[in-house]
């Protein structure tokens, strides 16, 4: 299999939950209401921080710097068959970036208190994002296979070692 092409990004912070193993961590943000996390912004970049403390929510974009490797298919806990990789938001992927929206509960210096902690302990931070409710919002959106399960999975399920 061919090589894929790199490109490299830069490391904005850090990300300190109290989630310190991969099982049992909450599968998305919504799941994880009840978890707090703290980014650490490098101090250089702080100044960037002015005007976000106006939004409620922040998307957030990482390095999955615990995933090895990843799959083209793979059996998402939501479902009991295989998806392609791209059809799941499994952490097994070709480029390990994770996603998360979370709730922004305060800023100070260069430190950002958020709910919605779905991510490890020590995750390298790529980008923070202000949520727009006015354009992220999709109401009429289509889930594909998500479509036919159960709107409240991810706050009933933790992660399982399939990913891992």
């Amino acid at each position: 299999m061919k090589e894929l092409e790199k490109v490299e990004l830069s490391i904005i912070g850090t990300i300190s939950t109290p989630h310190k193993t991969i099982a049992n961590i909450p599968i998305q943000s919504v799941g994880a209401k009840e978890y707090t996390g703290i980014i650490e912004l490098e101090p250089q970049l702080t100044a960037a921080l002015e005007g976000l403390e106006g939004f409620s929510d922040l998307i957030l974009l990482y390095h999955l710097h615990r995933i090895d490797g990843y799959k083209l298919k793979v059996q998402p806990f939501m479902d009991d068959k295989e998806h392609g990789v791209f059809a799941t938001r499994s952490p097994k992927r070709p480029s390990p970036i994770g996603l998360s929206t979370v709730e922004l509960l305060k800023i100070e210096g260069n430190k950002i208190w958020f709910k919605g902690a779905d991510m490890l302990d020590g995750t390298p931070l790529i980008d923070i994002k202000p949520f727009f409710r006015q354009v992220d919002n999709r109401p009429d959106a289509i889930s594909g296979w998500l479509d036919s399960k159960d709107d409240d999975l991810p706050a009933k399920h933790r992660s399982d070692d399939r990913f891992v």
